[in-house]
């Protein structure tokens, strides 16, 4: 197997070259000068509910992200979201399924002209499409303004937890 670069690949370790990972991945156990290493199979990496117990009483990385996962900021973080989206999304799904039940059931009300060629059916479609533009502009805009600030407080908060972690990327 080769890589998209050319090069031959092993199959039991691929590498990540991307730059980009290595700064994710910064605070996740992984030294800065060792390339990242992807298992071959599912079964070399431990599942979500095994834990690593950690070495002399120390506390380990997955205990860091279940502390800041019970903090009262993640939780206001996490009701901030689901305030917005819950009802976006209820709504924008019942203006959908309004749509597709009108032209299937009301065929003679969505044929309806309005303007010359322009009947009732072809304005909800392009109502369609403008409430999915003005829905994103506003999901954006309350992130931007409700959320964003506070999770990247919470996101720098546990990268410097997991930095004093043994062996969770400290210098």
């Amino acid at each position: 197997m080769h890589s998209s670069d050319g090069r031959p690949c092993d199959a039991t370790s691929v590498r990540h070259d991307d730059p980009w990972y290595t700064a994710l991945a910064s605070g996740w156990g992984e030294a800065d000068h060792a390339p990242a290493r992807v298992p071959a199979t599912g079964t070399e990496w431990p599942g979500r509910a095994e834990r690593t117990e950690p070495r002399d009483g120390a506390v380990s990385a997955a205990d860091v992200y279940l502390q800041v996962q019970s903090s009262a900021a993640f939780q206001e973080v996490r009701s901030r979201y689901r305030r917005f989206v819950v009802p976006a999304f209820a709504a924008f799904f019942a203006w959908y399924v309004a749509y597709v039940v009108a032209a299937t059931t009301a065929p003679g009300l969505m044929a309806r002209p309005v303007a010359g060629a322009v009947n009732v059916a072809m304005l909800a479609g392009l109502g369609q499409f403008l409430s999915t533009f003005l829905l994103t502009w506003a999901y954006a805009r309350h992130a931007r303004l409700r959320r964003d600030r506070a999770a990247l407080e919470l996101r720098w908060d546990t990268q410097e937890l997991t930095r004093r972690v043994p062996g969770g990327g400290a210098r």
